[in-house]
């Protein structure tokens, strides 16, 4: 893998989960009414999910004798089956693509107690995941 690529997507990612933990209010009721923050925290939001996605596709590109995978989400169930990261973590992750699409492509109305409850509750998966690709013995 090319880790140096790698090494900066992951530090994006970490620059994602960061502002994602600085800039997220203390309710749910004022993230609501701060159109500012949704910005921030929808951003980063889904710049973290397309940063795991681009990091998982790599992986996947490099170990030529898997299929692609014909959606972002199957991606990280890819993974999981190459024993990669844990079954659970595939599934938060796909989820996290759900909430990506609905943002990004306005599926539907973004649910802003969903984000408080991410950015409150579920960062962890991100930091998870970018633990598995800073191990050497991936390369």
């Amino acid at each position: 893998m090319d880790q140096p690529l790698i090494n900066q997507k992951l530090e994006s990612l970490r620059r994602c989960v960061a502002r994602l933990e600085s800039r997220s209010p203390e309710s749910v009721e004022e993230l609501e009414t701060d159109l500012d923050v949704q910005d921030i925290l929808a951003l980063n939001l889904t710049r973290a999910v397309q940063l795991c996605v681009d990091i998982a596709s790599h992986w996947i590109a490099e170990h030529h004798e898997l299929m692609s995978p014909i959606t972002m989400g199957q991606s990280f169930e890819v993974l999981a089956e190459r024993g990669v990261i844990s079954r659970e973590l595939a599934d938060d992750m796909r989820k996290s693509v759900g909430f990506r699409n609905i943002v990004v492509h306005n599926y539907e109305t973004v649910n802003w107690e969903v984000v408080f409850t991410i950015c409150h509750d579920h960062l962890d998966q991100f930091r998870q995941f970018a633990g598995v690709f800073m191990d050497p013995a991936l390369r």
